[in-house]
């Protein structure tokens, strides 16, 4: 029997790599070099899912997603929280004091800043953690270091210098799992999560009324993100994730209100609830 084959951005080792391996052990995971690459790998068929990063308690939105998904005409079917932790990498026979640079991708840096400073290293953007490592170890320059995850210094055979320098130790990504058929859990199955995308018609105060019948129906809207399109000023989408079901009353009654104050609204996935999020309620209760 064939694997699942799984897209995702980056390099093998990168930690859209280990989270697919930790929802699908005996999947196959399809590296691709761009976003773009990993959604069409899965439109063209070259993979069933995609594990997409979304989001990042630190470094906020992964932008580039939120203005590919909805053009993509692919479904949320699930999502995943993964803990995020870096290492300092870098060929055998460096050190911390013979480390002049660290690569890695722009989130990555953003959520070690305090470690990069601390040790005055010099900020290097690249493409993807995993992909990081992968140059550091090719060029075996012991003054070049790569942050990125520990599978990564596995496969491309670095030594670890410095473990876990992430600056927070909530560090986590939230991650939607894509297809190509849409598979929407059903109504009263357990916790939910319905995402959607729209763009209000542009009278006065139609954001504050579109989301009026939220409030008034009780319906706890986890995520509000928006972005220009068309390059425009003016012109405004909004992606946001509601708990809840489109078949619950609640919800059903406030995406009506919302339709009718909307020029468009489109549903890209109702997908069953991580157990990360009712940990993370009790934590923070």
């Amino acid at each position: 029997m064939s694997k699942l084959k799984i897209a995702f951005q980056g390099e093998p080792g990168a930690n859209s790599d280990i989270a697919s391996r930790e929802v699908y052990p005996d999947c196959e995971p399809i590296p691709c070099a761009t976003f773009e690459d990993a959604l069409a790998a899965i439109q063209n068929g070259d993979a069933e899912l995609g594990m997409i990063p979304i989001e990042n308690s630190i470094a906020g939105r992964v932008a580039d997603i939120h203005h590919l998904l909805p053009h993509a005409n692919l479904h949320i079917v699930g999502e995943h929280f993964l803990r995020i932790q870096f290492h300092l990498m870098a060929p055998k026979g460096a050190t911390l004091k013979t480390i002049k640079t660290v690569e890695s991708h722009i989130h990555a840096i953003g959520q070690c800043r305090r470690f990069i400073r601390e040790h005055n290293y010099k900020a290097v953007i690249a493409a993807d953690t995993a992909g990081a490592a992968m140059q550091v170890a090719k060029a075996g320059d012991i003054t070049r270091g790569a942050l990125a995850p520990k599978l990564a210094a596995q496969i491309y055979g670095l030594d670890v210098l410095a473990e876990n320098v992430e600056d927070e130790d909530h560090n986590t990504t939230r991650f939607v799992i894509l297809s190509r058929e849409p598979a929407r859990e059903p109504a009263g199955n357990g916790p939910v999560v319905t995402t959607f995308v729209f763009r209000v018609r542009n009278i006065p105060a139609a954001l504050y009324k579109a989301m009026g019948g939220f409030a008034t129906n009780g319906v706890n809207m986890t995520k509000l993100e928006s972005y220009m399109i068309e390059g425009n000023f003016f012109a405004t989408m909004f992606y946001s994730d509601v708990e809840g079901h489109p078949d619950d009353p609640a919800l059903a009654r406030a995406l009506d209100e919302l339709k009718f104050f909307s020029r468009e609204l489109r549903i890209l996935g109702v997908n069953p609830a991580s157990n990360f999020r009712a940990t993370f309620k009790e934590e923070k209760d």
